[in-house]
């Protein structure tokens, strides 16, 4: 029987992880005819296909080689008519090209409201796969984190990111089947959040001269969040010099005592910050006059009929209740 020679043939060659590679396998006759039969391929580190010798050619398709170089080999197993051959060549696999897309969400934000931050890498077209590995987030005006591709899309949540634009960078570091990429986008921080404002004292009612604590307590409105900082101002509402103290906490404390009573409108005004809009809050205070004693005496008394009597009233405010003494017991000697 006529022998053969068998040639192999891939395309693409190279290839990218992930892209499918035709595999051919050309039978030459050394004698008349054309040969039939069939041809298994073998590749290293991959599949084992068998393939039909159709007017002298076999071919096959593959895909998901691992990257590297890998030997293929052709083996014809020959026919009635011509003896087997074998044939063979190398197949290099690079890793695929990506791209990685960046999305956030809301975008435009509020101050103080969470943002979710979407890398998705994927492979360049034609290539298929899904990559795997890790994305580095770079946020400017805030932090850099690190967060693993899942199902090829990393997340991550931020807040209390400053009014403005921030640029966004993603690095997909890569794997071994394919190649690093990054992506950009900018999130854009709304003009300052709201606040809000709002004034309690203690004690409320109070007595003229008795020292109130007012409390201003400062929040962003939701879905703004974060702890405001900045000053508030009280103003009293009696004609008194304002005064202005530093929020801690987002809690301002002021105390004042009035000199009369009467209901009183105290406002407290929060000076605003870089991220959060002034507010204003006001209560009503009432400060109840201390009750007073009014005393009459006459002298003499009992008096005779026509005899001149002398009256007197006095007038007295309570005095508040005097503090509980505290007992102190002398500590005795110890015992000899």
């Amino acid at each position: 029987m006529p022998a053969t020679l068998t040639l192999v043939a891939i395309s693409p060659n190279p290839s990218a992880y992930g892209q499918p590679v035709t595999l051919s396998a050309i039978i030459i006759p050394l004698g008349p005819g054309t040969p039939t039969g069939t041809v298994t391929f073998s590749v290293d580190g991959g599949p084992t296909v068998t393939a039909p010798v159709v007017g002298g050619t076999a071919t096959a398709t593959i895909g998901d080689l691992p990257v590297g170089v890998h030997r293929v080999t052709a083996a014809y197993s020959g026919d009635a008519n011509f003896t087997p051959s074998t044939g063979a060549t190398l197949q290099i696999v690079l890793p695929a090209a990506t791209r990685t897309t960046v999305t956030s969400s809301p975008d435009p934000s509020a101050y103080g409201q969470p943002v979710t931050i979407t890398a998705a890498v994927t492979p360049v077209a034609p290539l298929q796969g899904t990559p795997t590995g890790t994305v580095t987030f770079i946020i400017g005006g805030g932090p850099t984190l690190t967060a693993p591709l899942v199902n090829g899309t990393a997340t991550v949540t931020v807040n209390m990111l400053s009014v403005g634009p921030h640029p966004i960078t993603a690095i997909y570091g890569g794997s071994p089947g394919f190649l690093p990429s990054l992506g950009t986008d900018q999130h854009v921080v709304q003009g300052k959040g709201a606040s809000t404002t709002t004034v309690t004292s203690a004690p409320d009612p109070s007595a003229p001269g008795q020292q109130v604590a007012f409390t201003a307590v400062v929040a962003p409105v939701p879905p703004g969040a974060g702890t405001p900082t900045g000053t508030v101002t009280f103003d009293f509402g009696d004609g008194s010099v304002p005064v202005t103290v530093p929020l801690v906490g987002g809690v301002a404390t002021a105390n004042h005592a009035y000199a009369a009573g009467g209901p009183h409108t105290v406002t407290a005004t929060y000076s605003g910050s870089a991220n959060l809009a002034p507010s204003t809050g006001t209560d009503t205070h009432t400060v109840v006059a201390a009750a007073t004693t009014t005393t009459v005496t006459s002298s003499p008394d009992p008096s005779a009929v026509g005899e001149p009597v002398t009256s007197a009233a006095t007038r007295a405010s309570p005095r508040p209740p005097a503090p509980t003494p505290t007992r102190w017991w002398p500590r005795r000697p110890p015992r000899r």
